[in-house]
């Protein structure tokens, strides 16, 4: 992926910089961005609430947190075919359909200002969240 990335971005003619590092250690100095987006990461990271704190760490005071996710629906049925699928999807393929994102953004210590249902019933969400 990181290999399409970097073609894309000089296809594009785009001046970026690349860095691969864990999500639970992030290697840039306190207070470093205006905004941190990330699609489907908090559900193949191991600890998706240390991840959202190191996300808030590298944040500027007036900054946000945008994240793209899927999350436990609310939905009954939904759930528990999500329940059922996971040991599938995280053990052949590294990532759980079956975590309640929400939740975790809040143990962080961070604020939902805005929570968006995009598709799937509210499978999938996007979440805005000030520093």
């Amino acid at each position: 992926m990181l290999d399409k990335a970097k073609g894309r971005a000089k296809g594009l003619s785009l001046d970026v910089e690349f860095h691969i590092m864990d999500a639970e250690n992030l290697n840039f100095t306190d207070s470093e961005f205006d905004y941190v987006v990330a699609t489907f990461a908090l559900c193949s990271v191991p600890d998706p609430v240390r991840t959202v704190k190191e996300m808030k760490r590298v944040l500027k005071p007036n900054g946000r947190i945008i994240l793209i996710e899927h999350v436990l629906s609310k939905n009954k049925l939904i759930a528990l075919l999500e329940r059922l699928h996971n040991p599938l999807t995280s053990g052949l393929l590294g990532f759980n359909v079956d975590r309640d994102t929400k939740s975790n953004i809040e143990k962080a210590g961070v604020r939902v200002e805005r929570d968006e249902n995009l598709a799937l019933l509210d499978v999938f969400r996007k979440f805005t969240c000030p520093k």
